[in-house]
């Protein structure tokens, strides 16, 4: 179990992998619960990137005993600063432990706090979204990142409440989304797509996968291994697709890997994971 109640999804498979490399850059480092898997695995060097500045500090604190074998970067992914190639690259997309347990953070639609959900701090929030955004627009952005087929109106509960005082919290929207839609007793929480969708559309996590792939398979050496872990099918979508067709990778995954029984079982979670793998080709092999 990482810190802040954080435990890393798939270690074993990811450490399988990638263990004993030399340089491995893990695009979300998060708490640092892989990257530290890494490290102990006997990976050379690890560059972590985080856009959250809470989580490089608790990373670079938790992974200070690795010394220079570790170096935490505030970047986006899709701006990774590589110099030369590097031998490995993790993706662990989605909203960790860390963010969505802290009300502050404004991710989660079971805490009060503020409508925030922005993993660095420069993006526009959540609120400034929601209460900025046509209805149409909203329509749009819950259909596409949440895959909620009564997509307008969850739009247009917000654009009546927001009509009244602004929507300043993640319980005050989460009782609009539920008012429109209803719940069912025993089923997930009416607002879980909504808040899938600001979050996706607030962090740019769609446009940061599609930019970062072409450039990990471009950073790689031959010989070295991209590793993908997503969280819903958006995300898969994009990685399975990509990695079908760069003509410099093999897929190693034929299908995707997913949490074991017991891990699932432990790390509700985990229970979405799907891990996807390539290795990049040798030049005389790249078509």
């Amino acid at each position: 179990m990482g810190r802040a109640g954080h435990e890393s999804v798939m270690v074993a498979e990811v450490t399988g992998f990638l263990a004993g490399r030399g340089t491995v850059l893990d695009l979300t480092l998060g708490a640092g619960g892989h990257a530290e898997a890494l490290l102990d695995a006997g990976v050379e060097r690890v560059v972590g990137i985080d856009r959250d500045p809470a989580a490089i500090a608790m990373a670079s604190e938790r992974l200070g005993r690795f010394g220079a074998r570790f170096t935490a970067v505030r970047a986006r992914f899709s701006d990774m600063p590589v110099e030369n190639r590097v031998d490995g690259i993790l993706f662990d997309l989605g909203v960790s432990s860390m963010q969505l347990d802290r009300p502050e953070r404004g991710f989660s639609y079971r805490q009060s706090g503020p409508l925030d959900m922005r993993m660095g701090p420069e993006d526009e929030s959540a609120m400034d979204l929601v209460n900025r955004a046509s209805e149409e627009e909203l329509a749009r952005i819950v259909f596409e990142y949440g895959e909620e087929h009564r997509s307008r109106r969850v739009a247009g509960a917000i654009a009546r409440a927001r009509s009244r005082r602004p929507i300043e919290t993640t319980d005050e929207l989460a009782r609009v989304v539920a008012g429109a839609l209803g719940s069912r007793r025993g089923g997930p929480h009416p607002a879980r797509r909504t808040f899938q969708a600001l979050r996706i559309a607030v962090n740019r996590e769609l446009e940061e996968l599609t930019a970062s792939l072409p450039r990990a398979a471009g950073v790689l050496a031959p010989g070295g291994r991209v590793v993908v872990i997503s969280y819903h099918s958006l995300e898969d979508r994009i990685t399975k697709r990509f990695l079908q067709a760069e003509s410099t990778l093999e897929v190693l995954t034929k299908k995707p890997l997913t949490p074991s029984k017991s891990e699932s079982a432990r790390n509700p979670r985990a229970r979405s994971a799907k891990l996807r793998a390539a290795e990049k080709l040798p030049a005389e092999e790249a078509a």
